[in-house]
């Protein structure tokens, strides 16, 4: 599975951008604000992706950070929410915004997305409720449970450190607040090795 990739922006359109990997084009399909931070043709850029597939189809979709990723995993779990209607979502939300919205239960801030009504945001906010503290684009403690969140910079060593859990199997929000703790103890430059080692203590601990 490809998980990210970094290479050249080599072209984009209204939801896709074109990633140029060592002269291999990679198409993926993005937010508009994820293509936003891309920036422009020529730039270097890291995108952490999902791959998708079906019967008919087989697409990469791209992200500015693991949060918005993580997010993006929790959104098309919800019945009716495909990744096109995700992608709304998080074209039209910020991370911290979502996040904010499904804590505080404001189904109204998700239906400004295209493409979701009131019935359906009200189910995403209803099914993400409980999860929302731990996921990523948050900057203190949230929630009953004071889970910490964790802003995480495309190509940072936290967003690898992220990625890395969850490639070993652990939930979004588990991962995020694990790295969270290991970047409170270690501090913010800390490579990416150490990262993960303290992480993983943090997360079975």
């Amino acid at each position: 599975m490809i998980a990210k990739l970094t290479g050249i922006l080599d072209d984009t359109g209204p939801d896709w951008a074109v990633i140029d990997v060592n002269g291999v084009g990679y198409l993926v399909h993005c937010s508009a604000k994820t293509l936003t931070h891309l920036g422009i043709a020529g730039d270097k850029v890291v995108v952490h992706t999902e791959m998708q597939v079906s019967e008919t189809d087989q697409r990469l979709i791209g992200f500015a950070s693991a949060g918005e990723r993580a997010w993006f995993r929790l959104l098309t779990a919800v019945q009716g929410v495909g990744s096109k209607v995700a992608l709304a979502i998080l074209s039209a939300l910020s991370v911290e915004e979502l996040q904010r919205a499904c804590a505080n239960g404001d189904s109204a801030m998700v239906a400004r997305a295209n493409g979701v009504g009131p019935k359906l945001a009200s189910r995403i906010v209803n099914e993400l409720k409980d999860k929302a503290g731990g996921l990523a684009g948050l900057s203190g403690p949230v929630g009953a449970g004071g889970d910490i969140g964790l802003a995480v910079p495309a190509g940072s060593a936290s967003a690898d450190a992220v990625s890395a859990l969850q490639n070993l199997g652990f939930k979004p929000a588990v991962a995020t607040t694990a790295v969270a703790r290991a970047v409170e103890e270690l501090g913010e430059n800390s490579g990416l090795n150490d990262l993960v080692r303290v992480a993983l203590k943090r997360a079975t601990g």
